[in-house]
C-alpha cells in the first residue's frame, strides 16, 4: 500500500530548488530513492533527504514543471518543510526571483522579517 502523495507546483527551475533546500540544510540527491512509510519508497530526479524518517521526491511531470512527493503520514515531512511544503516553496520562489532578477543586470536586496516573512528589493 503506497503511501505517497504527489502534489502539482509550478517548480520549473531545479537550481533555484536546490539553493533553497540548500538554505534550509537539506541535502538533495540526483537519480535516488525517497525514502517513506515501512521501507516503502519512490523514485525521484531529485530527493531531499529530510531528517526525519521521510524523503520528499522531486518528480519530473507531463507538463514539463516538478512535482513533489513525499509520504505525509503522521506530520514529519511537514515539520521540516513546512505544511504543504510552505516553508521549502517560499524558499524556491525567493530564490528564483533573485536569479532571474540577477540575470537581467538587477541589484537584488533581502530582508528577513521576524514574522517569517521575506522582502526582496530589486533595483534596476
Amino acid at each position: 500500500m503506497s503511501h505517497f502523495t504527489t502534489i502539482q507546483t509550478q517548480i520549473k527551475d531545479l537550481e533555484a530548488l536546490k539553493s533553497a533546500c540548500a538554505e534550509m540544510g537539506l541535502t538533495v540527491l540526483e537519480n535516488a530513492k525517497a525514502r517513506g512509510y515501512y521501507e516503502a519508497n519512490t523514485n525521484g530526479d531529485l530527493v531531499i533527504k529530510l531528517k526525519g524518517p521521510y524523503d520528499i521526491a522531486v518528480q519530473k511531470q507531463p507538463n514539463n514543471t516538478y512535482g513533489l512527493t513525499a509520504d505525509l503520514w503522521n506530520g514529519h515531512v511537514e515539520q521540516e518543510v513546512g505544511p504543504g511544503y510552505g516553508k521549502l516553496l517560499q524558499l524556491y520562489a525567493v530564490h528564483k526571483a533573485m536569479i532571474e532578477a540577477r540575470r537581467k543586470g538587477h541589484l537584488v536586496t533581502r530582508h528577513n522579517k521576524p514574522s517569517g516573512e521575506i522582502k526582496l528589493v530589486i533595483q534596476a
